[in-house]
């Protein structure tokens, strides 16, 4: 099962809502709690090894690609 990484929701504004919604009221490790759980079920229904470790690959890269390496970050005058 090759991973789908073009818009596939059929209602991605209500989702995000949703996932925004999901997390009121929550302090930081309920929200990680909920975001594991969410990520553990939609795993356990997608269930394809190799598209999960791309789905893997793919959030890493993203990450990487959003937040300054501390090689790339400005140093303070010594």
């Amino acid at each position: 099962m090759a991973l789908i990484t073009q818009l596939n929701l059929t209602q991605p504004d209500d989702f995000y809502e949703a996932l925004i919604d999901m997390h009121r009221d929550f302090d930081e490790a309920q929200s990680q709690a909920a975001n594991a759980q969410l990520i553990l079920l939609l795993a356990n229904h997608i269930g394809d090894y190799a598209t999960l470790m791309e789905a893997i690959r793919y959030a890493r890269e993203g990450v990487d690609r959003d937040e300054p390496r501390a090689a790339d970050a400005p140093r303070a005058a010594a």
